[in-house]
């Protein structure tokens, strides 16, 4: 049976499709195509045990199945999340929470700047002369929470 035969039998061709959408995942992981392979899948195993279907409820089977997949797979995902290595990657403001930093422009009636790396911020504290070693304790607003160290 050469391809283009197998591609006459739909519920082979659903089945083809499948397989390319998961070897498409692999290839570019985090896209979600996997769970579009499976509504394919789907589509495929019931088009192969009944033949009969038209192509517009196989449309309409694949899409069913696959949102069937994707709403399966985000609530896994939702219950069962992944642990990552660095949990604050992409929260800058949490990385800073208990830094010392240096009062750069001195802080009067609660605000001034601070030298974080090699930038400046907002700051929001009690009065502090400039110089003086304040330690982050949260933000708010794009400024930043400091106590004296």
């Amino acid at each position: 049976m050469n391809f283009d035969q197998l591609l006459a039998v739909p519920g082979l061709a659903w089945l083809i499709l499948a397989a390319l959408l998961a070897i498409a995942e692999l290839l570019v992981p985090g896209v979600f195509l996997v769970f579009i392979a499976a509504g394919a899948a789907v589509t495929g195993i019931v088009t192969l045990l009944v033949p009969a279907f038209d192509l517009v409820f196989e449309v309409f089977l694949f899409a069913g199945a696959s949102a069937a997949a994707v709403a399966v797979g985000g609530r896994w995902y939702r219950t069962n999340p992944v642990p990552s290595e660095d949990p604050l990657l992409n929260d800058r403001v949490a990385r800073l929470i208990g830094q010392v930093v240096t009062v750069v422009e001195p802080i009067v009636a609660g605000q001034g700047r601070v030298k974080v790396g090699d930038g400046e911020w907002l700051a929001n504290g009690p009065d502090t002369p400039a110089g003086a070693h304040v330690r982050i304790t949260g933000a708010r607003s794009g400024s930043l929470d400091v106590e004296p160290a």
